[in-house]
């Protein structure tokens, strides 16, 4: 995790560099523009040995890159979003654990038909950088050397790997209708969208595993998608913005609704630093037959490019 944590911060060193570069040029005038964002939101506590109520010395670190290249001409659009997030958390002497992961890519293309109304076509990738455990503690056989009576105890550890890169890995893609008024305000529909979910056979070989059943290494859906994204300025310098996505399988179980919510607070300080809050909230009951909610919220470094 180190060594992804030091590639991330170097990369995002690059980004910097190369923004800062090509912002010394005119850009071209045409039917691309391309955004982006990149920032390092930085949380820690200390204490000394004096401290008389107690603490555990930490430090958490998380990654955040979103990269926007758009064409727009005529009656013809296509919205690409890059989306990459990399977190660790480290506590006193324990070894570092991964906080954040996140790999996606968007893409989707629009002809206008009537109004804000267009046929579109929808891409998605979703997946994870690094190995991923659930967090199971070790448990330990412990013998007494007077009376020799066995007891057992905890020991905090990764646990067992639940996950790793490109596994699992949800790609779904489908025809529908796209709502545009803005690049800001927006939801797109497909009523007929395949969905694959890949997975390693070493998380499939003694049962199923995100929903892939025992022995295989994918599984395939066909359900209806809905995707739609707003952002709006509070007030000045103070900036929400929400991405909900929902997928309704009707080969099995089409009641049962997958959810993706984040909402995404950002507090400029300048043009440089500013406080973010993130909250997801996930279901899926191939995965977890329950809401799986994160959070997060920090104050750190930001550059556009």
């Amino acid at each position: 995790m180190k060594k992804i944590a030091i590639t991330l911060v170097a990369l995002l060193a690059t980004s910097f560099a190369f923004a800062q570069e090509e912002k010394k040029e005119e850009a071209p005038k045409g039917p691309w523009t391309r955004q982006g964002n990149a920032s390092i939101l930085l949380n820690q506590a200390a204490f000394n040995s004096k401290w008389a109520t107690g603490g555990l010395n930490s430090l958490s670190l998380d990654f955040n890159v979103s990269y926007d290249v758009n064409y727009a001409k005529e009656d013809w659009t296509w919205d690409n979003k890059f989306i990459g997030a990399y977190g660790l958390a480290k506590i006193d002497n324990q070894d570092a654990q991964k906080t954040n992961d996140r790999l996606e890519l968007n893409s989707l293309v629009g002809k206008k038909a009537s109004g804000y109304w267009s046929y579109s076509f929808v891409a998605n990738l979703r997946t994870q950088f690094a190995d991923g455990f659930d967090g199971a503690p070790r448990v330990l056989n412990v013998v007494d050397p007077v009376t020799n009576a066995v007891s057992t105890v905890e020991v905090p550890d990764e646990g067992n790997k639940n996950s790793k890169f490109f596994s699992p890995a949800y790609l779904q893609f489908g025809p529908g209708m796209l709502w545009k008024k803005s690049d800001n305000f927006k939801f797109n529909i497909a009523p007929a969208t395949s969905r694959f979910v890949f997975v390693d056979s070493e998380f499939t070989d003694f049962g199923s595993a995100f929903g892939v059943d025992q022995g295989d290494t994918s599984r395939y859906e066909l359900g209806a998608f809905l995707q739609g994204y707003y952002k709006t300025t509070i007030i000045k310098n103070i900036s929400l913005e929400n991405i909900l996505s929902l997928y309704s399988n009707y080969l099995e179980d089409p009641q049962n609704i997958d959810i993706d919510y984040t909402m995404n607070l950002v507090m400029k300080v300048n043009k440089y630093i500013s406080a973010n809050l993130t909250f997801q909230a996930l279901y899926d009951d191939n995965t977890v037959n329950n809401f799986q909610i994160r959070e997060t919220f920090g104050v750190g470094m930001n550059y556009g490019f």
